[in-house]
């Protein structure tokens, strides 16, 4: 991970970008309007499709070795070669040495957000090999040297405007704003990157033990490409995306279109069931999958934060967020960004380097209400809080390296006396404006409030609402 911007400086950048604040403003109420309208258009039992995945993701989490020894085995029976790794290194190192075997100098990746965790592209372009992303908005961003802003629509914070500077400067094209246009230059771009192709990289959606089959979905074409026209197919795979069998990964895809983007179906479906076959006319000659770690396993151990592993990777959650729709994925830096980047970064990458993500919430609990498996995402975020301050039972990776703030400690215990005591609280709200003047006086020395005095003051209850304070508590202050 490169180094990271100071949080309020970060912050304070996106906040002051009105062109992609607007880009994501109509980006994210578009696709919740078509999440929306697909539901009520298409789906008699929306409520209990979600329950039946979360039973079949957790069924498959709580069996997860047999899964997995059970997919090796059947995928090699198909031909799949199977690799295991323990960590991103290890993931890195195993395609390295494949490419070294090979003698291979380039590869072409279809979207896989596996890669950018484990860091694939810059891990290779430090021996020299080039990696070249064929999504279209993973193609945009590489040639700005950005990172994905978003997991399932990496480039959605740029307008086609600004993709039409890009493609002028980096590809040398004429300049051109239409989309149609806009595609058929990435689409000649990429042609010549595919000719000749003799490795290919994709992640995976979902794995099916039962038949040692991969499935990915996607929208371009790009990542069929990439897994057949290449003479070898790698495939990213973390260890939760195994299920037990195709029909528990057909329900998971009736789940993820209609949360990702609001389709009822993909465009494409490819499950790759092994390297070609005597008689086929196209297919790589070769298969790997790397069924890959990266303490996915010490997640699975928690009592609470393995709810995440239920992940699909469809967005939803960040696609209604209040906050990511006002600062945008950059401003976490991290891999994933949004509610499901503020559960599963502090298990994957450590609480001591991304736990200011955590700030990133409002607990308005969108993002648990649309999670279409359920994953309660608010309640994880309000536990990794208590994690981050000293206050958890079994804290993620990275909690033996924080500094506990004693004072910040103190005051939030005097703040949650105060919030669980009816008559201490409501005399707080109803008497707090009278503390404004004293707080932004001494703000710079009282801990926990010190940035949020910063911005705002304490609210002032006026008229009705006062006196029925003072009615509930039957008591006069005056």
């Amino acid at each position: 991970m490169s180094e990271k911007i100071p949080h309020e400086q970060i912050v304070q950048t996106k906040l002051n970008d009105t062109q992609m604040r607007d880009n994501l403003s109509v980006a994210m109420h578009t696709l919740q309007r078509n999440r929306l309208k697909v539901i009520e258009d298409k789906f008699q039992d929306w409520q209990g499709l979600r329950a039946k995945a979360k039973q079949a993701k957790n069924n498959a989490l709580m069996n997860l070795q047999e899964r997995l020894l059970e997919f090796e085995q059947n995928a090699q029976k198909n031909g799949i070669q199977v690799h295991w790794a323990s960590s991103s290194e290890d993931a890195c190192e195993i395609i390295y040495a494949l490419m070294q075997e090979k003698k291979i100098r380039k590869i072409l990746k279809g979207k896989s957000m596996a890669s950018e965790e484990i860091g694939l592209n810059h891990f290779l372009e430090k021996k020299g090999i080039e990696a070249v992303e064929t999504d279209l908005g993973e193609l945009i961003l590489q040639l700005n040297g950005e990172t994905p802003v978003h997991i399932v629509v990496p480039a959605i914070h740029r307008n086609r405007y600004e993709i039409g500077k890009i493609f002028e400067e980096k590809l040398g094209s004429a300049p051109e704003s239409e989309p149609e246009k806009l595609n058929a230059i990435a689409r000649k771009h990429l042609r010549d990157e595919f000719e000749g192709l003799e490795m290919g990289l994709s992640g995976v959606n979902f794995a099916m033990s039962k038949e040692g089959a991969i499935w990915l979905i996607e929208n371009e074409g790009n990542g069929r490409m990439c897994t057949t026209a290449p003479r070898i197919h790698v495939a990213l795979c973390g260890i939760e995306k195994v299920m037990e069998s195709f029909e528990d990964a057909a329900t998971m895809v009736h789940l993820l279109t209609p949360s990702a983007t609001g389709q009822f179906i993909p465009t494409y479906n490819n499950i790759i069931t092994g390297p070609r076959k005597n008689g086929d006319l196209d297919g790589p000659k070769e298969v790997h999958v790397i069924l890959f770690d990266h303490h996915r396993s010490d997640m699975l151990m928690h009592e609470d934060y393995y709810e995440a592993l239920r992940c699909i990777r469809c967005g939803a959650c960040m696609n209604f967020c209040p906050v990511y729709d006002k600062i945008g994925g950059h401003t976490y830096q991290t891999v994933y960004p949004g509610p499901i980047g503020e559960v599963i970064s502090p298990s994957l990458f450590g609480i001591d380097s991304t736990g200011d993500i955590l700030s990133f919430c409002s607990l308005c609990g969108r993002c648990s209400e649309v999670c279409p498996v359920k994953i309660p995402l608010a309640d994880l975020i309000r536990e990794l809080r208590g994690d981050k301050v000293g206050e958890g039972e079994n804290p993620p990776l990275g909690a033996s390296m924080l500094q506990y703030n004693k004072a910040e400690s103190q005051a939030m215990k005097a703040f949650s006396k105060v919030a669980t005591n009816g008559l201490l609280w409501r005399f707080s709200v109803g008497y707090a404006h009278y503390f404004n003047a004293l707080l932004h006086r001494f703000k710079d020395s009282l801990p926990v409030v010190k940035k949020w005095a910063a911005f705002k003051e304490l609210p002032q209850i006026k008229g009705n609402l006062h006196q029925e304070i003072k009615k509930m508590d039957g008591v006069s202050y005056e």
